[in-house]
């Protein structure tokens, strides 16, 4: 065979390799959006109904065991429908405990305000941040091990809050969790771009855990603010 032809096979594969991987990317970004706004709006009817029942904070233990728990059946059958079910049970579980929060933030003064900036303010930054990764389409895979390192250290910090009884400290790992949030959603948005996370099930948990996050975050340090006022 000719060398020029050669090449110019080599390269025809090599296009129709990245078309492929593309188009894979293409598809799992848009099931995982459609997904993710599905459990968004199911966590949302889940902490209304846990407002309006007015049911109890189910506590740090409850909490991590309940999240835990279905976080690994839901990675475990990712693969799988009942995946696809574990997925609505874990976020609804998640829109449960969220319940009790907004209702102590909406009984303080400004309380509807703070509530109101802080789901506004989410939904800025996690458009504002996946849009600009996905026009841009940017790497940014090289934020991982910092941001990993900076989750352990939040995840520490906010339980040593917790049980210490320190607002101070709780206020800071706050701030630092909005900062490692915003991070975290041009990190994971650049991963399903670039085929390092090819699961829409596990991408859509991992960004709805983020914006989750996230609105807790600002939650608590608007909340703070909006006392001083």
């Amino acid at each position: 065979m000719n060398p020029l032809q050669s090449l110019r096979n080599d390269a025809d594969v090599l296009s129709h390799g990245e078309q492929r991987s593309a188009l894979a990317a293409n598809k799992v970004i848009r099931n995982t959006y459609m997904l993710l706004s599905a459990t968004l709006l199911f966590a949302a009817l889940s902490a209304m109904a846990s407002i309006a029942l007015k049911l109890p904070n189910p506590g740090i233990i409850v909490t991590l065991v309940g999240y835990f728990g279905l976080l690994f059946l839901v990675s475990k059958f990712r693969d799988s429908g009942v995946g696809l079910g574990l997925v609505f049970a874990l976020t609804g579980f998640m829109g449960y405990t969220l319940g009790p929060i907004i209702s102590h933030y909406l009984g303080l003064p400004n309380g509807g305000q703070t509530v109101a900036m802080a789901m506004g303010l989410t939904a800025a930054i996690f458009l504002g941040l996946s849009g600009y990764a996905l026009t841009t389409r940017k790497n940014f895979n090289y934020m991982g091990g910092f941001l990993m390192v900076g989750m352990i250290v939040g995840i520490v910090a906010s339980l040593a809050a917790i049980f210490f009884e320190l607002p101070a400290l709780s206020l800071a790992v706050s701030a630092i969790f909005v900062l490692l949030m915003s991070g975290m959603i041009l990190y994971e948005t650049s991963n399903i771009i670039h085929g390092g996370e090819t699961n829409y099930i596990m991408a859509t948990v991992g960004l709805f855990v983020t914006i989750f996050n996230l609105f807790t975050s600002l939650m608590q340090l608007l909340g703070f603010m909006n006392s001083d006022d």
